[in-house]
């Protein structure tokens, strides 16, 4: 029997997640009245349940404090029953625009702010948040990306260490992203942007890329880009960090960046259990002429 418990901030995912697991033939129920866990939880442990999958959501729109389901939960684990909790969550910047965009009031705050709800949510789950086996960071995440993770733990049965590495390449004329974790400045590196041939394409073509990569100094900083990484993500695994995002940024983020990105992309993805995505934010801006500069 696997029991999945999935939690998280509203707008978090969870609904999603918890269909993502239905399609791959988990029994789902979705925020059953606590004082009937207890009883869901024998009844499907039971030899002859039927069910060997089964996914139970909880959030704080429960019929009852989120400190009784906590309870619950805590009582079953001590009867010897076993379950991993998800939380689903992502950053509050996030959730204000996913509110945004569909318009619904906050389950916290009906009445008031999003933001304000979200602070009094964040507050409310802290503790379980605290116990979760997994913990997923949807800010960055595609559907289909996050579809691959949870397969990969809950049908895969491979290790996750809750950890989204994003690596964006963008260009400094425009800023630099507003949630870089590192950022690397590869605007020493020759310039493709006055190469003739080379200025309408991007960091994603070969002939760029051959140009950027044929230089010894680029060969030697991606040598130490890559061991530098290696050597911090785990250090962030074990700090309990869910997500990091390392940005690679040239001039107009079209030529050298892009390729840099996609270097470390290659030399990172076959290295961890941590969930691994790449996103270009300025490579399909046009750079007007002689504003690339060196």
């Amino acid at each position: 029997m696997r029991f999945v418990v999935v939690t998280g901030m509203s707008g978090g995912g969870k609904a999603t997640a918890i269909k993502i697991l239905e399609d791959e033939g988990y029994y789902c129920v979705d925020n059953l009245p606590v004082r009937l866990i207890d009883t869901f939880m024998e009844l499907v442990f039971k030899p002859r349940s039927g069910v060997d999958k089964v996914v139970l959501g909880l959030d704080v729109r429960a019929d009852r404090p989120f400190v009784y389901v906590e309870e619950v939960l805590a009582a079953l684990r001590e009867k010897g029953y076993k379950y991993e909790i998800v939380f689903m969550d992502a950053s509050d910047e996030t959730l204000i625009r996913r509110y945004k965009e569909t318009r619904r009031a906050h389950p916290c705050e009906p009445h008031g702010s999003v933001e304000t709800g979200i602070s009094k949510e964040r507050e409310i789950l802290r503790q379980i948040k605290s116990k979760a086996d997994y913990v997923f960071d949807t800010s960055n995440l595609l559907v289909r990306e996050l579809r691959e993770e949870l397969v990969k733990v809950f049908v895969d049965d491979r290790k996750y260490n809750s950890l989204l590495v994003s690596i964006v390449s963008f260009g400094f004329k425009n800023g630099i992203p507003l949630d870089a974790d590192l950022v690397f400045d590869v605007r020493f590196l020759p310039n493709p942007y006055y190469v003739e041939g080379l200025k309408e394409l991007t960091g994603n073509d070969k002939p760029v890329q051959d140009f950027v990569l044929s230089y010894s100094q680029t060969t030697e900083f991606r040598k130490k880009l890559t061991d530098m990484i290696s050597f911090l993500i785990p250090h962030y695994v074990e700090e309990g960090k869910n997500q990091l995002v390392i940005c690679i940024g040239c001039t107009g983020g079209q030529h050298r960046s892009v390729t840099i990105a996609n270097c470390l992309y290659e030399d990172l993805k076959d290295q961890g259990d941590y969930a691994l995505k790449i996103y270009h934010r300025d490579v399909e801006k046009k750079t007007p002429q002689g504003d690339e500069g060196k």
